[in-house]
């Protein structure tokens, strides 16, 4: 095979190079190009399609573009954030793909100038009876929390799901939540000629070569254990020190722009700051600080090792730069120049070793057209669960204890998620993780939220679906969404089936975004999720960040004996994607569709109720329908509740089943006093009183189907999984 054809460059690729370069590419510079042209770093199939997202709004500090988005909270104060995934690396090696997630997404945030104050995350593994889906789980809960643990980051929130597609291809996307003045933020690009380049942090090794840039751009084979040594190694202590120094050397006002190294490393980081600037950059390798001595210039270029910054810098502050690294014990080194030439130049020692023009190698890639085409039949594996003929107290059980809605206690707990005194509501206690900030005087809500196998039913609507919900969880705290940053997990784009998951989940996401007012403000593409067996589920996982005014009444209460139960919103349940057809091995195309408009309205409703203090009790209607989220909200408080289902079937004129395990978005359960709950009428949200909050067991009636078990069997069940998943039983190996 041909060198261009090993590095994953198609020949058309190749010779519009040769055409664009206007020689053969010698090794160092086939290399560059090789990976700035990956999918990974170019989005060659995907960025035409993110043009049709709404990115601007009235606190959008910066958006797509830069590390990470940034919204102003006010008071002369910004919060970054992002989500990235780590999906390939984190399936070679989970401990260190997933370790690494988390240090790559920090980074992002640090680049801008912000302190990263929270970490969430996104996780999909395969079937709980698979030897390599618990050896997964267990390397990469383990590498999430040793990293933000080890940092003092606490992590605060993020969903666990389970499903076949994802056995062999795992999914772990990780979001990070940063807070910085805003006239102390910093950009990327490059600027100034004659301006130094500056990195510090990590020496440079061989770890990583190849690394997330080659991984994330190709479908997995079966020899991809080999690709384990391109899996980078963290040091979340190193990073720690980065992290002071970063913050020190912008309070001194000693750094022009600031940019992370991650995949494809000093090639991308220097490429696209010289992008971003308009200018050329020269880098020398003999400069750079490495662990080993005998590395070769393609291979200095192309390192993916962690902890690593690169700056620009004035002349007269390269002294004070240099200074400050030497306090912070973290290696820094000269190694370049900005120039006017619009070249990227590589040297050694002086001699040019590369030379390549900067918008050639970043923005010269080609860029692709989908050809989408609708699949005549559903296309994913399914497996019956549940057993035949099972009545509703049965099925509720069985639901409470399935992997992706069953208590995640057993993961979370590995996490600190209280460190760094901001906590509010800690992982697993609310809809989502709320954080003071009394730096603005008020406080913000973060969430992070998707559901692959209903979009894999309809791309359009799950992902409708995906991000309402989000919405409808920061509005449970009483929070006001300000952005959205997304990751886009998927198949191979080549593939038409693929693509039009791509595109329909992209214009769902659009529309969504653009009905709710909401800035998309930054994100990632993750594509090639593809094994032998197929392609993941189509997984867009949406990230919020929203405002409440006061922490102290963000709801999240547990529902107290004699509380009144109400269902508000426009709740129209079915059965279609369900977690209960899923048991059935039922699951197939289509979803009922999603009412945009009347859920804002039922989420304005609830965030305005939280806020002013009439509710302290709410969850959205999600996975397993109505009769498991009651069920939850009785464990939760440890008392039962006696309620009818029969205004549901009434106003939304479903079925019995439709009603008590029915999917579907706007719906709202409510606890309170009848008082309080009468004061939300009238604002334009069907409001149904369904009974109360009392005893010791769980009754649901929905006309002639009923639930009817104990508190402490639902919490039995619900409390179940940590004992499937051998979370006491280090050292599971694949």
């Amino acid at each position: 095979m041909s060198k261009h054809r090993e590095l994953g460059l198609t020949d058309d690729e190749y010779e519009l190079i040769l055409e664009k370069h206007g020689r053969e590419p010698n090794d160092v510079e086939l290399a560059m190009f090789s990976l700035l042209w990956s999918e990974h770093c170019a989005y060659k199939h995907s960025k035409k399609l993110l043009g049709k997202l709404p990115t601007e709004g009235p606190r959008v500090v910066m958006g797509p573009g830069e590390n990470a988005g940034a919204v102003d909270i006010g008071n002369g104060w910004s919060i970054a954030f992002k989500v990235e995934s780590h999906n390939h690396p984190s399936a070679v090696e989970p401990f260190q793909g997933a370790a690494t997630g988390v240090g790559g997404i920090l980074r992002d945030v640090i680049a801008l100038g912000a302190r990263p104050i929270a970490i969430l995350d996104s996780l999909r593994f395969g079937e709980l009876d698979s030897e390599r889906t618990r050896y997964l789980v267990d390397g990469v809960v383990r590498g999430i929390g040793h990293y933000g643990n080890s940092m003092g980051i606490p992590t605060v929130g993020g969903e666990i799901y389970f499903e076949p597609p994802y056995e062999l291809n795992c999914l772990v996307n990780a979001m990070c939540v940063g807070i910085a003045r805003t006239d102390e933020m910093v950009r990327a690009a490059a600027q100034g000629t004659g301006n130094m380049v500056v990195l510090f942090g990590s020496k440079t090794g061989r770890d990583g070569i190849g690394g997330a840039s080659v991984l994330a751009s190709a479908e997995f084979g079966e020899d991809d254990e080999g690709k384990r040594p391109t899996v980078q190694i963290g040091d979340p202590f190193e990073e720690s020190k980065v992290l002071e120094c970063c913050q020190e050397l912008l309070a001194a006002e000693l750094l022009v722009s600031l940019q992370d190294l991650g995949a494809a490393g000093l090639t991308s980081s220097a490429g696209e700051m010289a992008s971003a600037g308009d200018t050329g950059i020269d880098i020398d390798v003999a400069s750079v600080p490495l662990r080993e001595a005998d590395m070769e210039p393609f291979e200095i270029m192309v390192s993916e090792s962690q902890e690593r910054m690169l700056a620009v810098v004035e002349p007269g502050k390269v002294e004070g730069v240099l200074a400050l690294c030497t306090k912070w014990q973290t290696d820094s080194a000269v190694i370049g120049e900005v120039t006017d030439t619009g070249a990227f130049r590589i040297l050694k020692d002086g001699e040019v070793v590369g030379d390549i023009k900067v918008h050639d190698l970043v923005d010269g890639c080609p860029l692709y057209d989908l050809e989408p085409g609708e699949p005549a039949e559903w296309i994913y594996p399914n497996q019956v669960t549940l057993r035949e003929g099972a009545d509703a107290s049965e099925i509720t059980l069985s639901l409470l204890g399935s992997p992706s809605i069953a208590s995640k206690r057993w993961a979370y707990d590995q996490y600190d998620s209280v460190v760094g005194s901001r906590t509010v509501h800690r992982a697993g206690a609310a809809d989502a993780a709320v954080l003071n900030i009394p730096e603005s005087n008020r406080a913000i809500a973060i969430a992070i939220d998707g559901n692959g196998r209903r979009v894999a039913c309809s791309p359009r609507l799950g992902t409708i679906e995906a991000a309402l919900e989000c919405a409808a969880n920061l509005a449970c705290v009483g929070a006001e969404p300000l952005g959205v940053t997304n990751c886009l997990n998927f198949g191979n784009p080549e593939k038409p089936t693929v693509a039009w998951q791509l595109s329909q989940s992209i214009d769902g996401l659009g529309e969504v975004c653009r009905a709710l007012d909401l800035p998309v403000v930054g994100g990632n593409v993750s594509l090639y999720n593809e094994t032998p067996t197929g392609p993941i589920y189509p997984t867009p996982v949406i990230g919020m960040v929203g405002e409440l005014p006061n922490p102290e009444t963000c709801a999240g209460e547990p529902w107290r004996d004699g509380d009144w139960i109400a269902l508000a919103g426009p709740f129209n349940p079915s059965l279609a994607g369900s977690e209960l057809e899923k048991a059935r091995g039922q699951l197939g195309k289509g979803l009922p569709d999603a009412e945009i408009e009347p859920a804002r309205a039922a989420i304005e409703l609830v965030r305005d109720g939280v806020r002013d203090g009439t509710i302290r009790t709410v969850t959205d209607v999600s996975d397993g329908g109505i009769a498991t989220v009651l069920s939850e909200l009785a464990l939760t408080a440890g008392i039962g509740c006696d309620v009818t289902l029969d205004p549901v079937i009434v106003q939304s004129e479903c079925s019995e089943e439709d009603a008590l395990f029915g999917e579907g978005s706007g719906g709202f359960i409510l606890a309170g006093t009848a008082a309080s709950i009468e004061m939300l009428g009238g604002k334009g949200v069907q409001i149904e009183m369904l009974g109360r909050a009392e005893g010791n067991e769980i009754k649901v009636q929905a006309g002639e189907s009923s639930v009817d078990i104990l508190v402490a069997e639902a919490k039995a069940s619900f409390e179940s999984l940590a004992h499937r998943i051998d979370v006491d039983q280090p050292g599971i190996t694949q």
